[in-house]
């Protein structure tokens, strides 16, 4: 399995790992740590150079209660930082996770090869914006919004809720002139999801498998670890690498992590157990 970013390819026959890197004042983990330019080339080199498959920037954060960022101050967070990591020689595919449809476009044309859209392409112009750029497109579900999402998320059936939802927005995808085989699928762990609801996804995470596309998780330092571990965010490195296991032995194959070196070792062991 191989997807196109742009005009480089991620092969995709063994599972991946998406290297974080947060250009944001704001994000529950590394927030301020990489605001800089240079501290955002140079965390860029270490990511890269530790394995990671492809590279996620984000200028907005979208944790729980996050409030939203304004179009020209998304722009000159990731915009710079895309130009100065090509400029740097770092040949990575680069991911840019936006819900604006002009930083999609200007990022795409600085060099990103995916937009990672924690809105599933719904905000007005997004869709189009994604067809138009011709690059890899990652679809999330989020039960609400940032500001709200955790207030009190209810489901039916949270993993058959999440794959209505993804059918739904694939069916628009193809519509708008997206092909299949540019699109990777999000179930949103913490995005409008209880720690029960996040679980039990989790568990049950094989299913969104058999809709037929890549499936990325993000689990990495998330609170469904910490609330488990009873720990902060710096100290949730092993429930983190224990719920990229997890993923990865029920199918993903993009994990989203801050820790890349660790996350790839532990991933080695897994493919060598499932390969056995």
């Amino acid at each position: 399995m191989n997807l196109v970013c742009n005009n480089q390819t991620l092969d995709l026959s063994r599972p991946v790992v998406m290297g974080v890197l947060n250009v944001t004042p704001d994000s529950f983990s590394d927030g301020g740590r990489y605001a800089s330019l240079d501290n955002a080339v140079q965390h860029a080199r270490q990511l890269f150079s530790e394995g990671a498959a492809i590279l996620d920037i984000g200028g907005e954060s979208t944790r729980p209660g996050a409030e939203p960022v304004s179009l020209d101050q998304e722009l000159q967070r990731v915009i710079p930082v895309i130009e100065a990591i090509r400029l740097a020689g770092i040949t990575t595919p680069i991911s840019i996770d936006t819900s604006k449809p002009e930083v999609m476009r200007a990022a795409v044309a600085a060099g990103a090869g995916m937009i990672n859209d924690v809105c599933a392409l719904q905000q007005p112009g997004a869709l189009q914006a994604a067809a138009d750029a011709g690059v890899a497109v990652c679809l999330m579900h989020m039960q609400g919004d940032p500001q709200k999402m955790q207030d009190n998320p209810q489901y039916d059936s949270v993993t058959g809720d999440i794959m209505h939802f993804l059918e739904q927005r694939i069916a628009a995808c193809v519509e708008a002139g997206i092909p299949r085989e540019r699109i990777v699928l999000d179930p949103g762990f913490g995005f409008g999801k209880t720690q029960e609801q996040n679980y039990t996804l989790l568990a049950e995470l094989q299913r969104i498998g058999t809709m037929g596309l890549p499936v990325l998780v993000g689990l990495s330092r998330k609170s469904m670890i910490g609330a488990v571990l009873d720990a902060g965010v710096d100290q949730r490195l092993y429930g983190s690498l224990a719920a990229a296991v997890i993923a990865v032995m029920s199918g993903a194959n993009i994990v989203r992590v801050h820790d890349v070196g660790a996350t790839i070792d532990a991933i080695k062991v897994c493919m060598a157990v499932m390969m056995a």
